[in-house]
């Protein structure tokens, strides 16, 4: 029997329920939609949560025992896969020296040399302690740093919950069908101009206004911020010469440009989407990675911009735990490892496996699919035409993409909950982890 979305209705006793669906009743009845965040909840797919009792490499392990190949890996950042034995013990070794300081440490050190060395364009960098915490302090950087109040953003890309950016974005606004949420004042967003990715004629369309509002050339546009490469609404690509021509109009109208590469960033390449082409921005914020698991963001660029933070600047940010011990050692240890073991070869070769496996499923069922697969990361947008942005991710059938999930999920491979997730791919699949998902999603297409 599948359990309810809104609880426990359809059971006669609780013994009829099985252990995760126990725990989302309960739940359910003490956290607002059962989940500390709104993709768990499943509900784009037509499911109820599993809940997860371990996981270990490639696969999770849900409270009913069932295992599962998991292409989640904590939204992206497991790159060697759960509980990976060297990140293990170095988050073990860190706790046991203390759980927390409250003054600076040697990590902090390390962590800002590693990111200064891998990471374009960074020359200075600021630990917070999540994406959110690093998108939000690089705009009010930016808008300090220029003395300008607007900022352009594209619609989909996702860049946490901050009041100024949840305007039109991805992830899990989209699913739940909240582009504009709810409780953000009207004023917090008003200086957010929204444009569609890959859109040179509207971007320049914006500076011009801008200027002609003012008289001069683009004063109050103090940043471009997006996801070079959006992975929160889908996986899209930027076209040829898109960020080339972002890049040339932020220089000339004394914008900074940033990226947000928290997703992407030493997922695709140890330099983010910066690996895969030439364009460099002002600022750059990151996370998933550099925590190796555990609750983690940064930001960094320019030094003479980054200076203007406190205590050197005028610019104030700060936190308790920002740097944590524990987690600065987690993410150390992750990215020490990608430099030892530069997984990325192998990432792109699974990738290709993958994707190559699910088009030739979708020709031989004449199912209008559109794969679009980069290094460890792929999305399958049901889609007869191209999907270059917003518009044409909302025109894909998530109906489809719900039937397929949910096959995958009763054989054992587990895909993002929503039809506006990227998939990601860890060192842990192995070539069995490979073949079992090639043959579970062409089955799942062949099941439409």
């Amino acid at each position: 029997m599948v359990f309810g979305l809104e609880g426990g209705a359809g059971f006669a006793t609780v013994a009829d329920m099985t252990a995760s669906e126990q725990l989302f009743a309960r739940a359910q009845a003490r956290i607002p939609g059962g989940v500390n965040s709104p993709v768990r909840a499943f509900r784009a797919v037509g499911r109820a949560p599993f809940y997860t009792a371990s996981a270990e490499g490639c696969r999770l392990h849900t409270e009913e025992g069932t295992e599962l190949v998991d292409y989640v890996l904590a939204w992206g950042p497991a790159i060697f896969g759960h509980n990976d034995p060297d990140i293990r013990t170095a988050v073990q070794n860190a706790a046991a020296a203390g759980l927390g300081f409250g003054t600076t440490h040697a990590a902090e050190v390390r962590m800002a040399e590693m990111l200064c060395e891998n990471v374009p364009s960074v020359e200075k960098v600021r630990m917070t302690n999540s994406g959110t915490e690093a998108t939000m302090s690089a705009i009010r950087l930016a808008r300090g740093h220029t003395g300008r109040k607007k900022i352009i953003k594209f619609a989909g890309c996702f860049h946490g919950h901050v009041d100024a950016l949840l305007v039109k974005a991805g992830s899990g606004a989209l699913t739940f069908g909240h582009p504009d949420s709810a409780g953000v004042n009207p004023g917090a967003a008003a200086d957010t101009l929204v444009l569609p990715y890959n859109d040179t004629a509207a971007l320049d369309a914006a500076f011009a206004a801008d200027a002609a509002a003012a008289g001069q050339a683009a004063p109050d546009i103090a940043a471009v911020i997006l996801e070079p490469y959006p992975g929160n609404v889908g996986l899209l690509f930027p076209e040829a010469g898109f960020l080339a021509h972002l890049r040339e109009r932020c220089t000339r109208n004394g914008t900074l440009l940033i990226f947000d590469e928290v997703m992407t960033g030493f997922r695709l390449s140890p330099q983010g989407t910066m690996g895969l082409h030439t364009v460099r921005p002002d600022l750059v914020c990151l996370g998933k990675i550099i925590g190796g698991g555990l609750p983690v963001g940064a930001f960094g660029g320019r030094a003479d911009i980054m200076d203007k933070l406190a205590p050197l600047g005028p610019v104030y940010q700060s936190g308790t735990f920002c740097g944590h011990p524990v987690t600065l050692a987690a993410g150390l240890a992750a990215l020490e490892k990608l430099r030892r073991k530069n997984p990325y070869p192998a990432l792109e070769r699974a990738g290709k496996r993958i994707a190559t496996a699910v088009r030739e499923a979708a020709q031989r069922k004449g199912v209008a699919l559109q794969v679009h697969q980069c290094g460890s990361m792929f999305t399958l947008f049901f889609n007869a035409n191209p999907v270059r942005n917003l518009a044409d991710v909302l025109g894909s059938d998530g109906a489809l993409f719900g039937s397929v999930f949910r096959y995958a999920l009763d054989h054992g491979v587990f895909l993002p909950p929503s039809p506006f997730e990227s998939a990601f791919i860890s060192a842990a699949h192995d070539d069995a982890a490979i073949t079992q998902t090639e043959e579970v999603l062409a089955a799942a297409i062949a099941a439409l």
